[in-house]
């Protein structure tokens, strides 16, 4: 009796209708990368000054981090681009193309939803999931249970059997696919109405609050931002309730050729890093499915979380949260306490003040 192995079991179930798209699976190619559990990096300078000119010293990007996971609010957060779970960076040089040619294979290759395996240290083969990929840092984020994340240590080595690269809808062939593996795709929940691909999120996010990471000529490497600075958008669109691994839709957005505003597309994304105080930036979404919003038509359901979709954890129930600039507002104006001040004059502001 032979058992077919899981990207298989994965990749096939849509073509066999039992649940999502049909996808071409056939054409799939399954292949190994490997990276370690990357340590934290800090700049020369700790302070990052926020959008309202307060400098901060906050934990941010890599290491392994222990109390959030997917399911978990990232809004908030005493933090800076945290990278729920585990960050992965492949460490290795190259001697023909570029050095970091390694890593770059890596956090291409690498899909959202794809099976890790830790192949070194006391966690040698405990498994896990890919949340996200965080470009500018270029991490692949991985999600494993707390016991898990409690032994790992930085430079533990994991394999991720990469499996997604390629993929196609079969029955929407105006619809592109990126970063997603078969397994997420399966599970997702996606259903054909009349022609038209329906896909479940939390949130609709307008692009015009979409920032950091545009300009790049790359979706498949990294992520873009939700600015949360405007309060009256977040208030409106809820996006103070954003959550790691939500699903979610950015309206007039496209993602083909690397993410840019244009109206009439959507963008399908997941959140896969925390809030930021800094101007541009905000909660990481890397790009999923990009089409025409002809063909695409999002579906609210507040379980749109990778937490729940994939069977990983139950997700916090999702609620507002205001950002931390908000909260440093709010206690300066409890403390009778102002906030730092230009070094310069200007109208608004002279020097005597």
């Amino acid at each position: 009796m032979t058992h077919d192995p899981p990207w298989r079991r994965d990749a096939t179930a849509g073509q066999r209708g039992r649940s999502g798209p049909r996808i071409n699976a056939d054409e799939l190619v399954a292949v190994t990368v490997a990276g370690q559990v990357a340590h934290p990096v800090a700049r020369s300078n700790p302070y990052r000054i926020g959008h309202d000119g307060v400098p901060r010293v906050l934990p941010g990007t890599g290491g392994v981090v222990l109390n959030r996971r997917i399911g978990d609010p990232c809004v908030g957060l005493a933090g800076d681009h945290v990278e729920p779970g585990v960050a992965v960076h492949n460490n290795g040089r190259e001697v023909v193309g570029p050095r970091d040619g390694p890593n770059n294979a890596l956090i291409t290759y690498a899909c959202v939803g794809n099976r890790v395996q830790v192949t070194s240290g006391p966690c040698t083969g405990a498994v896990g999931v890919v949340t996200g990929k965080h470009g500018g840092i270029n991490h692949v984020l991985v999600d494993f249970p707390l016991p898990v994340l409690l032994r790992l240590s930085i430079g533990d080595r994991l394999r991720i059997v990469a499996h997604g690269l390629g993929l196609r809808l079969l029955d929407h062939p105006h619809v592109e696919v990126l970063n997603c593996s078969p397994r997420l795709l399966a599970r997702w929940g996606l259903f054909d109405v009349g022609g038209v691909l329906h896909v479940p999120v939390t949130h609709l996010i307008p692009s015009t609050v979409m920032g950091s990471g545009l300009g790049k000529n790359t979706a498949w490497r990294g992520d873009y931002d939700v600015s949360l600075f405007d309060r009256a958008t977040r208030e409106r669109y809820r996006l103070g309730s954003l959550r790691f691994g939500d699903l979610v839709a950015i309206t007039d957005a496209d993602a083909r050729r690397g993410p840019s505003y244009r109206a009439g597309r959507v963008t399908f994304g997941v959140v896969v890093h925390g809030d930021s105080t800094v101007s541009g930036h905000g909660p990481g979404v890397t790009a999923l499915l990009t089409g025409p919003a002809a063909a695409l038509r999002p579906v609210l359901r507040r379980d749109a979380n990778l937490a729940p979709v994939l069977g990983v954890r139950a997700a916090s129930p999702p609620r507002e949260r205001p950002t931390l600039i908000d909260m440093d507002a709010r206690r300066r104006r409890v403390l009778h306490e102002m906030p730092p001040r230009l070094a310069f004059r200007t109208a608004a502001r002279p020097a005597d003040e």
